[in-house]
């Protein structure tokens, strides 16, 4: 996936990705939050928590001197409930097991921790050429358009994925809407596209983006907590006077 966003393709899905994760995290406020793998977007740089992660597999290297630490995708090194954020650019789609690491993410979130997650869409333009590339292949034929590691997770899987696991999806939206092309000169005659995608044909965008927020269901008291003292009876009670007349009253309770 890295070497695939040194491509033409991959340089236009990454400059759209990268806006878009700008303008999302800027305004998540809170002091914890990770970036999980995929170092060549810097997803959270516009994010102004004070401690900031980027955690990458064994299997991937951060480019520069980016301080980062090394951990499984399902297996995270933080404390249940204690991240603000994590942002999850196409890391679903490149993990062996999606399942595991959206459950790991929902047990490191505080109660109204947010995700955002970016990932493929198979029901575009560039998802058709990679199954038509996959078929051919199969024959002996041609070469994959998208990075042969990973698989595709449409975005309405996904958020059947996210209900599961207690999220509400707060923000949604599609992206790069020009054809499936490899060189730079094509896809620059296509942005014409881009203009009239999000208008006409949102849904077949190549990137999905979605933002939820983790919800805890709180505990509901059945009744009041509290309970009043029930009154005594009291029958009335002779008090003796200086007069030695006798008087009746009832005791307070």
């Amino acid at each position: 996936m890295q070497q695939w966003l040194d491509t033409p393709p991959g340089r236009y899905l990454r400059d759209w990705e990268q806006a878009a994760f700008d303008g999302t995290v800027s305004d998540i406020f809170g002091y914890h939050a990770l970036q999980l793998g995929l170092p060549d977007i810097e997803a959270l740089r516009s994010n102004r928590m004070p401690h900031r992660w980027l955690g990458l597999q064994p299997d991937e290297q951060a480019r520069g001197l980016r301080p980062h630490l090394v951990a499984e995708s399902h297996a995270l090194p933080f404390e249940a409930n204690s991240l603000d954020l994590v942002v999850l650019p196409h890391s679903l789609e490149l993990s062996l097991d999606p399942h595991a690491t959206l459950r790991e993410v929902e047990r490191v979130l505080v109660p109204d921790g947010k995700v955002v997650i970016s990932g493929l869409n198979p029901a575009s333009l560039w998802g058709l050429r990679q199954r038509r590339a996959r078929a051919l292949q199969k024959l002996g034929f041609g070469h994959e358009f998208l990075p042969e590691a990973g698989e595709f997770i449409g975005s309405r899987r996904l958020r059947d994925w996210l209900r599961l696991l207690n999220f509400e999806v707060e923000a949604g939206r599609f992206g790069c809407w020009r054809p499936a092309l490899s060189t730079e000169k094509w896809l620059a005659r296509y942005e014409w596209m881009d203009r009239l995608g999000e208008r006409w044909w949102p849904i077949f965008g190549a990137v999905y983006f979605v933002v939820a927020v983790k919800r805890v269901r709180g505990v509901r008291l059945m009744g009041s907590p509290f309970k009043r003292p029930r009154k005594m009876a009291t029958a009335p009670v002779p008090v003796t006077n200086r007069g030695h007349k006798i008087q009746h009253r009832k005791d307070a309770t």
